[in-house]
């Protein structure tokens, strides 16, 4: 039977949203080790929507899920909908939208909140044995929800002040180029930096397909309980 894995979006656009190409190269990795795809986002509004042609702010008001379908092609659901048990591995790609719509860590840094549908999905999957993968600068997504329970170890690259925050936060950092993985073995944890450092889309695409890879290698072991 395929393996299902969550890919949690939050919007569209790297400004403002979901990165598209780390979003696409995951979906991508995620489609051509034989797994099936399960988009998903949050249904309420942006935290704000940026002109990625001038870099900012416009007066308009946009849906995270309604943005995210653009990626997905229609074929998403809301978080809330999103039952664990029908997954196998959730991913988060990042872009600004990580920490502006699955979390506030863009305004709020280490006291940021994360959105509470999120931060269910993410305890389900950690509490039913399930693996997650998060990209640039979503770990900091985790390290909100688990850093202080379970201290996980993560990589958003090299950038000093994002790694000390996540580190006040509860998590460990460890610096990786953007062809490198993290694996969190203990906590079933998959990070990669992917835009939080310059880098071609292919040196991007290697990491997303490194991380997809391990978290298929922890899905097929299944939880601890039964590994």
């Amino acid at each position: 039977m395929k393996k299902r894995i969550g890919v949690v979006l939050s919007g569209c656009g790297f400004q403002d949203g979901a990165e598209i190409h780390e979003a696409v190269l995951t979906m991508l990795a995620i489609d051509r080790a034989g797994a099936e795809i399960v988009c998903m986002a949050p249904d309420r509004d942006q935290a704000d929507v940026i002109d990625h042609l001038r870099g900012k702010p416009t007066r308009e008001t946009r849906n995270v899920l309604v943005e995210a379908a653009r990626i997905a092609r229609g074929r998403i659901l809301p978080v809330n909908e999103v039952r664990v048990a029908d997954l196998d591995a959730v991913m988060l790609p990042g872009g600004y939208g990580a920490a502006k719509n699955l979390s506030t860590f863009a305004k709020d840094g280490a006291q940021c909140s994360v959105d509470p549908d999120v931060a269910k999905l993410l305890q389900d999957m950690h509490r039913s044995g399930k693996p997650i993968g998060a990209l640039c600068i979503a770990p900091a997504v985790l390290a909100a929800v688990f850093g202080k329970s379970l201290h996980p170890q993560v990589t958003i690259g090299d950038d000093e002040g994002t790694a000390q925050a996540l580190e006040s936060m509860g998590a460990t950092h460890h610096a990786a180029k953007v062809t490198e993985v993290v694996v969190d073995r203990e906590n079933r944890i998959v990070t990669t930096p992917a835009y939080m450092l310059e880098a071609r889309i292919g040196d991007i695409a290697t990491g997303v397909e490194k991380a997809v890879e391990k978290v298929l290698e922890l899905a097929a072991r299944g939880s601890p309980a039964h590994a």
